[in-house]
């Protein structure tokens, strides 16, 4: 049990400092912002505490396995069906999509990188910086999934966003999050990542003024933490590192409060007369949470060879066949490479799996220059890849001499699918789109001698 704190200004930064969370993965926790507020022994009682209304939001079936099941009961002021009729949102949002086909997105096999963009030049905010890069599936028919960029300047006021169709992770490259949510305030800067699933409603506030990520998005299933297989019990991700929000609620009146529904990959806008955020206790499992990355213990080559990425997934979100993944998120964190008479980075491959890159900071291992803090690549399914040139040649040139070796200040992620990514208009039409990046790996050379070389014992 935990109990916010009640009287903290909602802006103020000493209080998003201090946060109080609940730690765990997929704990069923209980959270309560006034003491007595949860009812005792039922959910639904004749007549909540306080006088306060009882309400259930469900990620899951009703009837999905217990060991599945995703499920939170909210006590709030008023109940979240107090509102006008949804309407279009106008203008509509034009770089949004959930729908993967011929009349929304391309396919192309080629490597594609995107640098960073810039700060917007006109007041955005969270919802209308939000733009599709790629994805597969549908959001209808609840399967597949959405990579979104944002790059806002202005804080939502008075004003909730809402996604029907799938769960959020979000990935801040610049600029913290003040999240607020109906469970309560999450602070989430970068190097953090924050997932905010399926139907709940959340405000995003800049308090450094501009920010923009990364933003992945899944149809029909959850993330979980995966399978650690011969690691053994420990490693990787701990659940324990994973913060809830306590229960904190807005009672103010709120004139004018508009709820923006992502439906369908459409907006569409509802008014009320009261904060969303007025639920004064909850409990159950079905929870936004925010996690660390540097919490993250990587595991690695102690001899011969470079380790598969899968052994850096922090999360996943599994499909009906196993271990495969409708999307992981894979990070490349700061670590020690120590293999012997190995080429370290990355090998050159091709994969069944697609995977889109993102950097939040420092360089990555594989690209000596190109790809920025903020920017992207695009590797779909069996599209060659691998280190550039001067990568290459400066590994090579190293040689056997090459002692243990520190990779610091970086962090790269990787949202990788079974399912291949169409590309949106603005992932193509983009001024960002780096249309040299071919160039990195034209300058690789022969090094074939036809004299060979000794066999290895």
């Amino acid at each position: 049990m935990s109990s916010a704190l009640d009287g903290v200004a909602g802006d103020d930064a000493l209080a998003w400092e201090r946060l109080p969370y609940l730690a765990g993965f997929g704990n069923h926790f209980s959270s309560e912002a006034k003491v007595g507020a949860l009812p005792l022994g039922q959910n639904s009682p004749l007549i909540c505490p306080y006088g306060l209304y009882a309400e259930q939001i469900s990620g899951t079936s009703f009837t999905s396995p217990r060991k599945l099941n995703q499920r939170s009961w909210m006590y709030r002021i008023k109940p979240s069906v107090t509102h006008e009729p949804f309407y279009p949102r106008l203008p509509g949002h034009q770089r949004l999509i959930s729908e993967f086909n011929h009349s929304t997105s391309s396919a192309t096999p080629t490597q594609l990188r995107w640098k960073p963009v810039n700060d917007p030049e006109i007041p955005t905010d969270f919802i209308d910086g939000l733009y599709t890069v790629c994805g597969a599936g549908s959001s209808f028919l609840r399967h597949g999934y959405a990579i979104h960029m944002y790059a806002a300047n202005k804080s939502m006021v008075d004003c909730a966003f809402c996604n029907a169709d799938g769960d959020f992770l979000i990935v801040p490259q610049k600029g913290r999050l003040w999240i607020k949510t109906e469970f309560g305030r999450m602070q989430v800067s970068p190097g953090e990542i924050v997932v905010l699933p399926q139907g709940f409603r959340f405000s995003v506030h800049l308090p450094d003024g501009s920010s923009r990520g990364y933003v992945s998005e899944v149809f029909g299933t959850h993330y979980q933490l995966p399978d650690l297989g011969p690691i053994g019990a420990n490693g990787l991700a701990s659940a324990r590192d994973f913060l809830a929000p306590a229960a904190w609620f807005d009672s103010d009146a709120h004139p004018g409060y508009t709820i923006v529904q992502k439906f369908g990959g459409e907006l569409f806008t509802a008014k009320q007369d009261f904060s969303p955020f007025n639920v004064v206790a909850w409990h159950g499992n079905y929870v936004p949470y925010k996690y660390d990355l540097s919490k993250f213990c990587p595991f690695n080559t102690v001899l011969i060879d470079h380790g598969d990425p899968s052994v850096n997934t922090v999360l996943t979100a599994p499909s009906d066949k196993p271990g495969v993944a409708i999307l992981d998120f894979v990070i490349f964190p700061p670590r020690w490479l120590v293999a012997e008479h190995t080429f370290r980075p990355p090998y050159y491959h091709r994969n069944c799996m697609s995977e889109f890159m993102g950097l939040i900071y420092g360089d990555y291992e594989a690209k000596a220059g190109g790809f920025l803090p903020g920017g992207a690549s695009l590797h779909s399914c069996m599209t060659p890849h691998g280190p550039d040139t001067k990568t290459y040649e400066a590994t090579i040139a190293r040689g056997e001499d090459a002692g243990p070796s520190r990779i610091s200040s970086t962090m790269a992620f990787m949202f990788e699918s079974c399912l291949i990514p169409r590309i949106c208009p603005w992932g193509l039409d983009s001024p960002h789109l780096d249309h040299d990046y071919y160039q990195c790996w034209i300058g690789l050379r022969s090094h074939f001698s036809s004299e060979g070389s000794e066999p290895h014992d």
